[in-house]
Parts: structure tokens; sequence; C-alpha cells
């Protein structure tokens, strides 16, 4: 397989594996989107991690597979594109990119579906499809310009350059930059904290803040007011609330 599956202590970790830069070609995309859509089904998995390995993340898609497709066979295809990345970023918890290496094409693309990146110092990041007279197309020229704003997604698209992990974490592209060696561990730590907390109230924030993202403020403001309140109708609000009154905060455990 080219893309895995494994659990373990509530974290799953979707693993690239198709030696050696994890080009992403037609059956790695649809199993992607197949464990994404698995991995949002499974009560056992309440955080995700995206994995490449220890050298590379993915390096874009399978460039040589692309060349042989016209027009029409990309009309077709391009939408199943985008839904496995879709899929991928619409995991209804926590998901968290540990990025090592390169990180290309549609590989920045799939860490952009991300809710929090974590790269290698030596990890480089781009979106290069323009070099090949083409943008992106598995929502790069979207969730990046939402991410580090219209300028910089932008400067990387024009230009099809790769941005070392010191840059991206200055524009906000990465969120944390670690040595090589750490990359997964600190993904797991991230991971399978979050993993402890309750799992609604977190699938409500990552919704409020996404759907919030995509219409105007009074929309978003009902948005978060209705799974506010709706929370208030959870188990984990009870046991929250009830270890915050009697043992003081941040002693809660959840399910």
């Amino acid at each position: 397989m080219t893309v895995t599956l494994e659990v373990s202590d509530n974290v799953g970790t979707i693993r690239l594996d198709r030696p050696p830069m994890n080009a992403l070609d037609v059956a790695t995309q649809d199993r992607l989107r197949e464990l994404a859509e698995e991995a949002t089904r499974r009560d056992d998995v309440r955080a995700v991690i995206l994995y490449g390995g220890e050298k590379v993340f993915a390096a874009g898609a399978d460039i040589k597979e692309m060349q042989a497709m016209d027009h029409a066979a990309m009309v077709v295809r391009s939408k199943a594109l985008q839904d496995s990345f879709t899929a991928v970023a619409r995991i209804p918890k926590p998901v968290v990119a540990a990025v090592t290496g390169y990180a290309l094409g549609g590989g920045c693309e799939l860490a952009l579906c991300a809710d929090f990146r974590i790269a290698a110092d030596n990890a480089k990041l781009g979106q290069p499809e323009i070099l090949l007279g083409l943008i992106p197309g598995a929502g790069g020229t979207q969730r990046l310009a939402r991410l580090v704003g219209p300028s910089r997604a932008k400067d990387l698209i024009f230009t099809g350059r790769h941005v070392k992990a010191e840059e991206a974490l200055t524009i906000g592209l990465v969120d944390r930059v670690v040595p090589a060696a750490e990359v997964y561990e600190q993904a797991h730590a991230w991971a399978a904290r979050l993993a402890q907390g309750p799992a609604l109230a977190l699938r409500a924030a990552k919704e409020a803040v996404d759907a919030g993202l995509e219409t105007d403020i009074d929309t978003g403001l009902t948005i978060e007011r209705n799974w506010f309140a709706g929370l208030f109708a959870t188990e984990d609000r009870e046991r929250g609330m009830r270890s915050f009154v009697e043992e003081g905060p941040g002693k809660a455990k959840f399910l």
C-alpha cells in the first residue's frame, strides 16, 4: 500500500510510503481519501498525524503520470484530486503534519490540509507548479492564501520557489521547526495530548474556525454560538465543569 493508517493510543498516523519521494500518483491520492474517511469514522482515532517518513514528506504529483493526461482526462481527474485532499482537511479531529525533507506541490498542499505543521529544520516547502506551466490544483491557491495571506501566497505560486524551514516559520507556513530526528516524536506528542481532550468540543472548535473563515463574521459568530450552546448537552461539558469546580482548572479526564 502506498498509504497506510496505523493507530496507537488513539492517534492515527496516515503514512505515505511510495519511495523514493512519495510522489502522489492517482492510486496514492485515492488511498489517501479512503484513509482520511476511515480516520473520520473510527472512534479509536481521536487525533491524526500526516507523515511521509524520515527523509521526505511528499515531493509532489507523479509528473510522468500527469504528462500522459490530456485536457479531457484532467477535467475528470481534477475533481477526484481535490476530493482526496478535502477529505483530509475535513477530518473532524486535530490533524498535524510532520514534515521532513521536501513538501512540494501536492506535498505542500497536503500539509496545508492539517491544522498544525511541524517541520524538520531541513524541510523545504513550495508550490512549483508554475514551472510546469500549471498552477496548484489540489487546493494550493486557496488554502495557502488563507494561511499566509494573498501576497505571500502569490510570491510562492508565481515564482515556484522553495521555502526553507525558517522562512516557512516566519511567514506562517509552518508552526514549529525542530531537528529532523524529532519531527515525528513532537508531532505525536502534540496529537497524543489532544487525543485525551474532549472530542466533541475539539470537533466543534475545528468546524467553527474552518467554517467561519469561509463566511462573514456574523455567520461565523452564529456557527460559534450554535456549537457553544450545543456542547452544553454533552457529557464532556459536565465532566469538565465538575472537575473545574471540585479539583481546579486543567484536571478533567475525558473519555
